[in-house]
């Protein structure tokens, strides 16, 4: 008998799924499969939801929702022999859709039955992981402003995207990787582990959830039309051709903003506001175990 427990977020996405243990029993049969389902009520509920199930030692905790409840639910499983399972009813959907996971729950949920799994790769910023990506620049402002919007939305990420890019304001940056120091006036500064972000835009196509590298993508100050031209170029998954975006892979990297006291981030598409000015990022090799198709 194996034992799952989900942890589904009820008001992922447009918040219209039908994901509860009604449905999900439907899937699992009885004679095959012992099931428990809990519920996040706030930021950071998921987080206190995994620890204690992890108590009860299931086979695989599986959480139903988007990058963020995901992202609560995968850190409590780092190094752990809990498999994580995704069932995305998120907005973005940036990591399952880098594992091919579907967002139709018939099969996503034979996925899970099936559960076959492999490792992958999991970001470290401070005392927080990351499994999609993580920046520091416009993408931290566009999601500050994102999650003041009612819906999260294509059209709401858009309009966060649009509107940032005339109130955001570079940032004076010493980054320190690859046995190199540079001090930068950064415009975006993003870090990848996967190839997509959500919503089917992507700064790192080639990023791999398995290589034990992180993808620095950097762009310094830009001029009103050049954001324009970056802006185009990452809604067509072009961003290679932006001369002005340099790429690099990393294993570590530290970052100082010595302007700043506080640093807004965002990880995995969720706002955070960090209390220092010092920020360390590093990748943990195979730190986690994933259910795939």
């Amino acid at each position: 008998m194996i034992y799952i427990h989900f942890i589904i977020n009820p008001i992922s996405g447009k918040g219209n799924h039908n994901i509860g243990k009604t449905e999900l029993e439907k899937h699992f049969p009885k004679e095959n499969f012992k099931i428990e389902v809990d519920y996040s009520n706030y930021k950071k509920h998921a987080i206190l939801l995994t620890k204690n199930a992890i108590a009860n030692k299931p086979d695989f905790i599986v959480a139903c929702g988007g990058d963020g409840t995901i992202n609560e639910v995968a850190s409590c499983l780092i190094n752990t022999k809990i498999k994580l399972g995704i069932i995305p009813v998120g907005s973005g959907n940036g990591l399952a859709s880098n594992l091919n996971i579907p967002k139709e729950i018939e099969k996503a949920t034979e996925i899970i039955r099936n559960g076959n799994s492999q490792t992958i790769d999991v970001g470290q910023v401070n005392e927080h992981y990351f499994f999609s990506n993580m920046g520091i620049g416009i993408d931290a402002h566009i999601i500050k402003k994102y999650e003041t919007y009612k819906k999260r939305t294509l059209i709401a990420y858009l309009k966060a995207s649009i509107l940032s890019s005339f109130q955001f304001k570079a940032i004076q940056t010493q980054l320190t990787f690859n046995n190199r120091i540079i001090n930068i006036n950064s415009f975006l500064l993003f870090i990848s582990n996967s190839n997509e972000m959500g919503y089917g835009m992507s700064l790192t196509p080639k990023a791999s959830l398995q290589d034990g590298w992180l993808d620095l993508v950097k762009v310094s100050k830009l001029g009103f039309i050049d954001k324009l031209v970056l802006g185009m170029y990452v809604l067509s998954n072009k961003i290679e051709k932006f001369k002005k975006a340099e790429h690099t892979l990393i294993q570590k990297l530290s970052i100082e903003i010595p302007n700043k006291i506080n640093t807004d981030i965002q990880i995995d598409g969720e706002f955070h506001n960090v209390r220092t000015n010092k920020i360390n990022v590093s990748i943990i090799k195979n730190g986690l175990e994933i259910i795939v198709g």
